[in-house]
């Protein structure tokens, strides 16, 4: 595809997500909006996620525009067809040792303008928690931008990893502290913007008693990164839904950047081809929102524990039978991997029962979803992709945390802004009967819905152009940042 000359003069952002579907999905949304805003992006996948987003989006699904093309590196494991996500832990080893080098490759390959036909890299925006773009954007004497894709509370409570260790509190005494209640009887009053914290509500990596544990210093050194040597932080949130929290993280790190939510932000993106951009991995089943059509406003409950949490099958059948015996309609995404090791089958007498009430699908359009009448509340694994888009869709929370700062969140909604209930990590049917239906019928529910419209209100504030905190932020940071060559990271 011929480059015009407008097209190479443009700034060119290399945008390069962590390989998993909570951190691709803002990524691409983050470039949109640059794209919009002028920039040409390159956006960088792994070739696994590139071959499972042909599969979901189609032959086409990836087509390169004129100014926005999608390119791939290997992630340095072994060669995989599953349509899964990989594991976590074997993905940061990986990616950290041995990206580096395709990485670089593909900057020089972009950069050799006369064959590649697009304007040299001007600036990286990397997720996070892949710091090794860092390296390659110091060569090239670049501006580095991290975006941490998670909550600002969540990313305050990595930066803080470091002083848990110096204080004592982990690497844990023995593997007994996991399980005595240390983690629930522990709290923590000196993280500012974090009051009454406990440490069961910080994220999971910190539940070790090895002081060698690969993720605790993974992420221990990322942040250390992200404090030291970034040209900015970004964080997927909004100024008046964390604004203490975001005070806190802004005297530990770089000029940090609030410019969410992203999911509202990108609906003044008016390019129909570059709307037609998807990252969804798994393929999205349609026929959800017709079925949810024929429902009554707020008279579904929405399950969905998103792309990385897998539970034993005991646990999907507890929820499957709390689900049923609460009566009520609802709709719930299975993953065809939601159960570790197995596959997820549903006992015949359940589908037998709410054939007439509930619905099953493997994917589906989440934000069209949680924005449809008939939905009246969520429950979730708590990933805060799906916190983000429940609060920008009004919608109350039952939070099932699995992993990572998971927990972090669902501390924040439950504690801090008064839409979200705990389930208990060990799940039995007869709590998610009672939850259920106080989220859909009780008293407290309705508190809960009432506070997340108010939410939604400030959410979409927020997000509004041309004033809206977010929609300000984005161009500060396009014009204080991207495109200042005095950000260069070079030290």
């Amino acid at each position: 595809m011929a480059s015009t000359g407008a097209e190479l003069d443009k700034p060119h952002a290399v945008c390069i997500p962590y390989p998993a579907q909570g951190h691709i999905n803002p990524m691409l949304k983050l470039a949109k909006i640059l794209n919009h805003k002028g920039f040409h992006i390159t956006f960088v996948n792994t070739e696994y996620n590139h071959r499972r987003l042909l599969k979901s989006r189609g032959p086409d699904g990836l087509k390169n525009l004129p100014s926005f093309r999608f390119e791939a590196i290997p992630d340095g494991l072994p060669p995989c067809d599953a349509d899964a996500t990989q594991d976590i832990i074997a993905l940061c080893k990986s990616t950290d040792t041995t990206c580096l080098g395709p990485f670089r490759e593909l900057l020089a390959k972009l950069n050799n303008t006369c064959s590649s036909k697009v304007p040299p890299v001007s600036c990286i925006v990397s997720d996070g928690s892949i710091s090794f773009t860092l390296t390659a954007a110091q060569e090239l004497g670049i501006p580095q931008v991290f975006f941490w894709t998670f909550a600002a509370c969540g990313t305050l409570s990595y930066m803080h990893y470091c002083n848990l260790v110096d204080k004592g509190y982990i690497p844990l005494k023995d593997e007994s502290y996991l399980t005595n209640g240390y983690l629930e009887k522990t709290t923590l009053d000196w993280i500012p913007g974090m009051k009454d914290v406990r440490l069961k509500d910080l994220p999971s990596f910190l539940r070790t008693a090895n002081p060698d544990d690969f993720m605790l210093n993974f992420i221990i050194r990322e942040t250390e990164r992200s404090k030291k040597y970034a040209s900015a932080i970004v964080v997927n949130s909004f100024e008046a839904l964390e604004k203490e929290v975001l005070e806190s993280l802004q005297t530990l790190v770089p000029p940090v950047y609030v410019i969410g939510p992203l999911n509202l932000l990108v609906k003044h993106v008016d390019d129909k081809n570059l709307a037609d951009l998807g990252s969804n991995l798994w393929k999205e089943e349609p026929k959800c929102l017709e079925w949810l059509d024929s429902k009554k406003p707020n008279s579904v409950v929405y399950v969905n524990f998103g792309s990385i949490t897998v539970m034993t099958m005991n646990h999907l059948i507890e929820f499957a039978w709390g689900l049923a015996n609460s009566q009520l309609d609802f709709l719930w995404i299975i993953r065809p991997d939601v159960v570790l090791g197995e596959q997820a089958i549903l006992p015949p007498e359940f589908v037998e029962e709410t054939k007439e009430r509930g619905m099953l699908a493997s994917w589906c359009q989440q934000e069209k979803v949680l924005n449809h009448p008939a939905i009246g509340g969520f429950l979730t694994h708590s990933g805060w992709n799906s916190t983000l888009e429940s609060i920008s869709s009004g919608v109350p929370m039952i939070c099932w945390p699995f992993f990572a700062e998971q927990p972090t969140n669902c501390w924040f909604c439950c504690t801090k802004l008064g839409i979200g209930m705990e389930i208990n990590n060990n799940v039995k049917r007869g709590e998610v009967e009672a939850l259920v239906r106080e989220l859909m019928t009780g008293e407290k529910g309705k508190e809960m819905k009432k506070k997340a419209m108010e939410w939604k209100i400030l959410a979409e504030e927020a997000a509004a152009k041309p004033a809206g905190s977010s929609y300000v932020n984005i161009d500060k940071l396009i014009n204080e940042i991207l495109l200042s060559p005095k950000h260069s990271v070079v030290k």
